[in-house]
């Protein structure tokens, strides 16, 4: 009741907002208390809902220039590092053209600076050994959501991080007793109050000053907008995984729909009814997880929970269920070939789909298993997700894994999990990661016959082609980009830049803008999206104004914007407590300028 109370203010909020938004222009110089031009801090220009915003950089003279896209009562924020914001409120009417100049100051407490820092600083308050020890902690306890973020990182006893962990065990954390053990005292001492000191380094490159980043709020405190596409219509489109939902923006007009998923005769949670929280807090049956838009204007979605794959018309709203069968268990990442053929891969399972959706075929490709537990898990975790489900939340199936009644088997040793996919432009060759079998693999789409790679780094995630056929891979678990060439078999790796010495990034998704040849890579721990740009070997980081900002998949709009969801696991953790669409235009800032007819 409350979640569809949310909705329909929202709703109502966001279309009389659009009704009557009025464009204007804001600018000004960011200047410290010693008025000093500070370079890159972000402007930030909240809608009088709240629920849009739009955020520029100032350059290396502290001045910035904003087009707004709406009007009425705004607030504007300046934030930049090692500083407080500050905010003001504003009118802002049709065709207004207003100078506002903001002073950032200095924090009122060292707390206040500590919780100002990102997770990735507060990160290096945990007593590792070394990063071989660390290295699990990250593969296992990073992959939905920060830690170290303001929700997760309060003090707390051995004891409450034990319970927090076998929680997250529901949700396929892959964790010996030991591992929990050293875990739970690992972050009870690291995470024990006091502030932390920490000196970032940000990267505020002109490039920095020519972005522009919008946001639209969407879904509620408990929502899971896993991936987002742009549609050929231009809107953006978000799955839903927590609430079976499709939500769909129209980012010229701001209007907001809600499109459910067609009920299941499943549990809420699915065939994972068996697992504890956060399956607990989804309203789902179906996850939808990923999507994919097919020629005919058709999505194509893979849902994680129910094994089904759904094809969604944005035009009808009407849904088709096709249910996957051969033991499917977390269909996730799904692509589209050149000859309109629907690939995707299916996670626990260690398994590989692929369906025509002229002929309706659906075959499913067992993927190789690379030793006795993985294929043991392969296959007959189904069978012990169906008796789990038994005691619904009781994670019975974790109880029962190999993991917990074996000395020495751990994640790496149970599990492949494919994980991302893609499509490769020169041949059509289908390529997969697996991320915790530390393997790539290519599926030849005439024989099926498929060769697997071992990578050089660990946690090899979504992976994706450029226009050449060169294979981009994060590696998520030791905080680089690979670089690899199929023609070769040859990687190259480049160290994702971070913010101190001591902080690692957990790159989980990345995508290739194929006109220029850039790799975008989310870089979730610091709230940030880095640009790499291969022919310089160069990276550009551009920072994210909302605090706790978790992207999944990119997606490029005609106009060269790379747009996400940002959606931790749970969402209220978000500065703004709810998830959101974004877009980060690499060049809107400068085009802002043009239009008010100022230089770059």
């Amino acid at each position: 009741m409350l979640r569809l109370l949310f909705f329909l203010c929202f709703s109502v909020t966001v279309l009389v907002s659009a009704a009557t938004a009025r464009a204007g222009a804001l600018e000004g110089i960011v200047t410290t208390p010693a008025n000093q031009p500070v370079n890159g801090a972000m402007v930030t220009v909240f809608s009088p809902s709240r629920l849009r915003k739009e955020t520029v950089f100032t350059n290396g003279n502290g001045r910035y220039l904003i087009d707004v896209s709406f009007g009425g009562e705004l607030t504007v924020r300046a934030r930049a590092p090692s500083f407080a914001d500050q905010t003001q409120t504003l009118t802002l009417g049709s065709n207004d053209r207003r100078t506002l100049d903001l002073q950032v100051g200095p924090f009122e407490s060292k707390l206040d600076r500590s919780n100002a820092l990102p997770a990735s600083a507060h990160l290096t308050s945990l007593p590792w050994h070394d990063a071989m020890e660390r290295q699990p902690f990250i593969a296992q306890c990073n992959y939905c959501h920060q830690i170290g973020n303001p929700l997760t990182r309060g003090k707390r006893s051995v004891n409450s991080w034990r319970k927090s962990i076998q929680r997250m065990e529901g949700y396929m954390a892959i964790v010996t007793d030991a591992q929990v053990e050293r875990f739970s005292k690992v972050l009870a001492t690291g995470f024990d109050g006091p502030p932390i000191d920490i000196v970032q380094t940000y990267d505020a490159s002109p490039a920095l000053a020519r972005a522009k980043i919008e946001e639209w709020l969407v879904g509620d405190g408990m929502s899971f907008i896993h991936d987002a596409a742009v549609g050929e219509d231009g809107k953006l489109y978000g799955v839903d995984e927590g609430h079976d939902v499709v939500w769909v923006l129209d980012r010229e007009t701001a209007e907001v729909d809600e499109i459910p998923l067609p009920d299941s005769e499943l549990p809420v949670g699915g065939l994972f009814s068996g697992a504890a929280l956060p399956i607990g807090i989804f309203t789902g049956k179906h996850g939808p997880h990923s999507l994919v838009q097919a020629e005919d204007g058709r999505f194509w979605i893979t849902n994680a929970l129910s094994a089904t794959l759904m094809g969604f018309n944005p035009q009808t709203k009407e849904f088709e269920v096709i249910e996957i069968g051969e033991g499917a268990l977390y269909p996730h990442t799904i692509r589209i070939d050149n000859e309109g053929i629907v690939w995707f891969t299916i996670a626990v399972s260690n398994q590989l789909g692929r369906f025509d959706p002229q002929t309706k075929e659906l075959e499913v490709l067992q993927l190789p298993h690379n030793g006795f537990w993985r294929w043991a898990t392969d296959t007959f975790f189904p069978t012990l997700l169906e008796y789990a489900a038994r005691t619904p939340r009781g994670n019975k199936h974790i109880e029962l894994s190999p993991h917990k009644v074996l000395d020495g088997i751990e994640y790496q040793d149970l599990f492949n999990l494919p994980y991302g996919i893609d499509i490769n432009p020169k041949d059509g060759g289908v390529w997969y990661a697996k991320v915790w079998a530390d393997k790539i693999g290519h599926v030849d789409p005439e024989t099926l016959k498929i060769t697997e790679y071992d990578t050089p780094l660990k946690g090899p995630r979504r992976l994706r082609f450029d226009a050449d056929g060169i294979l981009w891979i994060p590696s998520f678990d030791e905080s680089a980009l690979l670089r690899f060439d199929p023609a070769t078999a040859e990687f190259k790796i480049y160290p994702l830049p971070t913010l101190s010495p001591d902080e690692y990034e957990t790159p989980y998704a990345l995508n290739v803008q194929r006109a220029t040849g850039d790799v975008w890579i989310t870089s979730n721990m610091s709230d940030r999206i880095l640009r790499f740009i291969p022919r310089e070997e160069r990276f550009v980081s551009y920072p994210s104004p909302t605090r706790v900002t978790w992207l999944r998949d990119l997606a490029f709009t005609d106009d060269g914007k790379v747009c996400s969801s940002s959606s931790n696991l749970p969402a209220y953790a978000i500065e703004d407590g709810v998830p959101s669409f974004i877009c980060l235009d690499p060049e809107g800032g400068a085009k802002d300028r043009a239009k008010q007819g100022h230089p770059h």
